[in-house]
């Protein structure tokens, strides 16, 4: 069974729903979800509903692809700052990869990542897309 299955995607709802854990003690929010906060060791949290909107910390280009990717090459990979400091990794879409800059301002999108081979399982997560488009 590869990492990417319908059966793996299901066990994690949050995916779908943008959910993050919000500790008590330190105020932090981590996604996806964890149990326990890795820095206080705090186990008080509440889920949360992550902002939809953010700002691209660092990113890179990929030009050189993974076969399962090779037909959207060149595309870039962000590390993005929601507004509540969250910082997700994703890919920018919607953007030509010379347009993409440190600050820029992005959306959350939840979108398709990926078909598990030709008639497989279609993946579905978050993607960034330019807060203008």
């Amino acid at each position: 069974m590869s990492m990417f299955s319908s059966r793996n995607w299901r066990e994690y709802p949050q995916r779908y729903r943008g959910e993050a854990s919000k500790f008590k003690k330190s105020g932090k929010t981590y996604y996806p979800p964890r149990s326990v906060d890795p820095e206080t060791g705090d186990t008080e949290f509440e889920l949360v509903k992550l902002p939809d909107t953010g700002k691209v910390v660092t990113y890179t280009v990929i030009r050189t692809a993974p076969a399962q990717w090779g037909d959207i090459s060149p595309y870039a990979i962000a590390i993005v700052e929601l507004e509540d400091g969250t910082r997700l990794m994703g890919q920018i879409a919607d953007v030509d990869v010379d347009e993409v800059k440190i600050g820029m301002e992005v959306r959350v999108e939840f979108r398709r990542i990926q078909t598990e081979g030709h008639h497989g399982v279609l993946s579905y997560g978050h993607k960034f897309v330019p807060k203008w488009w």
